[in-house]
């Protein structure tokens, strides 16, 4: 596949950082950012369908504003003019939210931000736009009823994972450097891993989430990025309080202070497959050199894992639950419009009793005692994000694969939403095809700085390569 020439790097192809000290220096503005930005998204979207709503006006205007404050030498917040995208499961003052679904009311927009959404606003990003989710952001995969497949930007034949597949494309293919996403079992890191891009789902309660997710506490909030550097800039911004989540952990201390620490001396475990997952060799090799990599920067790396069962069918119980408490308040004239992969779903959850619930909850419990035990020997624990490439676009699973439902070819991220750590994707090299692989870094609860230095350290020597655009 086509890589990015330095030569042909607009300011759309800058990271946040970059931007960031660019407006510093003069050498950029805000303006110029939105502007290159808004051009990539026409010349780009239309490929890749990463986007289910475009603001340039207003983004405009901020970006105006923006610039205005850099000039006076008075910048407000950490990322004041960086062109920022979010994800069509957030609520937007004066925009609205359909979640992907033809049962949402597009003529009433929301007079409020969501937390992560309020934390951009405070800190001047400029929103440029919402992306592409699944339909209430159910399965691994982006594609809606109501606004058609989201496709990969390394090759438009194949998904872009999901479910916030439109966040890490639009990343990928610098149609905004920053985005915010979600993840109940995987949503950021399965199209992180597929798109080429870096993300972390955080510890649960890190980031304030509103209103709480029918998923309940399986679901995340989190940044999607090109670098480290930036994942652990936008997750500060978004980890500051906010009243309305009842789960939020107190404010962290900030992961960008100490990213350059590097990993010697680090206990650092590595599984491919955790297990019992079938992993392509290709991605399992992969990892196994990402490992090695490790261990030359200084890190005591061995084979290990925290020996969880197979947990699919309480991780079902507790998703197609959520799923049907999201749509419990439907028509059956609304029903008939739901994806239909989706509708299947929420009528299996609807069939699980409150004891089939807890004894789901007793599982995560189970395995939180495991993965405590863990890292009691180990800092962290390295896998694949997700143990295939990017698939055709449109099916649920891969065609021929056997798997019914999307958590059959994601078996090792939805564990990580079950115990609650907090656990990157970082690209970690290519498929024979040139299709992204994804290394997943895993840490203790609250251990998200550990997490996000490890990232930084391998990407040091191995930097990030991003896709050329279309066209």
């Amino acid at each position: 596949m086509a890589h990015t020439h330095p030569a042909q790097r607009t300011a759309a192809d800058l990271t946040a950082t970059e931007l960031l000290d660019a407006y510093r220096t003069g050498d950029l503005s805000p303006v110029d950012a939105t502007e290159a930005t808004l051009q990539r998204i026409a010349e780009a979207d239309p490929t890749v369908n990463a986007y289910c709503l475009h603001t340039p006006d207003a983004a405009m205007q901020q970006a105006r504003e923006s610039e205005k404050r850099w000039q006076r030498g008075e910048p407000e917040g950490h990322l004041d003019g960086v062109p920022t995208s979010v994800k069509d499961i957030f609520l937007t003052a004066g925009l609205p939210t359909l979640r992907g679904s033809r049962t949402s009311d597009p003529e009433q927009p929301p007079t409020e931000d969501a937390p992560t959404v309020a934390r951009l606003r405070e800190h001047n990003a400029v929103l440029v736009g919402k992306t592409t989710t699944p339909e209430l952001a159910w399965k691994g995969v982006t594609d809606s009823p109501l606004h058609g497949i989201t496709r990969n930007p390394w090759n438009p034949a194949r998904t872009a994972g999901g479910s916030s597949g439109g966040a890490a494309a639009a990343v990928a293919l610098g149609m905004a450097p920053l985005a915010i996403g979600t993840d109940g079992g995987g949503s950021v890191r399965i199209p992180a891993a597929f798109c080429g891009v870096t993300t972390i789902k955080p510890t649960f309660g890190r980031v304030p989430h509103y209103p709480a997710s029918p998923f309940g506490s399986l679901a995340h909030a989190g940044p999607i990025t090109t670098t480290t550097a930036e994942t652990a800039l936008l997750l500060d911004v978004l980890s500051e309080p906010d009243d309305r989540d009842w789960a939020a952990l107190a404010p962290p201390e900030p992961t960008t202070a100490g990213l350059d620490d590097g990993v010697a001396g680090l206990r650092i475990a590595v599984s491919t497959d955790l297990g019992h997952a079938t992993v392509d060799p290709e991605i399992a090799e992969a990892v196994l050199t990402a490992a090695r990599t490790f261990a030359d920067l200084g890190a005591h790396v061995e084979h290990a894992d925290p020996g969880f069962p197979d947990c699919a069918d309480d991780f079902h119980v507790l998703w197609f639950s959520g799923a049907a408490k999201s749509t419990e308040h439907l028509t059956d004239r609304q029903r008939a419009l739901l994806d239909p992969g989706l509708a299947e779903i929420c009528e299996q959850g609807r069939t699980y009793s409150a004891l089939d619930y807890l004894d789901a909850m007793n599982t995560r419990m189970r395995m939180g005692q495991l993965a405590g035990a863990f890292h009691r020997t180990y800092d962290l624990l390295l896998t694949p994000s997700v143990p295939i490439a990017a698939f055709d676009a449109g099916p649920e699973v891969p065609p021929g694969s056997g798997h019914t439902r999307w958590t059959g070819w994601t078996p090792l991220s939805y564990p990580f939403n079950m115990t609650q750590q907090p656990a990157a994707s970082i690209p970690c090299g290519f498929t024979t095809e040139g299709l992204p692989i994804g290394l997943q870094i895993v840490g203790a609860r609250h251990d998200d700085a550990r997490v996000l230095r490890a990232a930084h350290a391998y990407e040091q020597t191995h930097p990030v390569t991003r896709p050329a655009p279309p066209g």
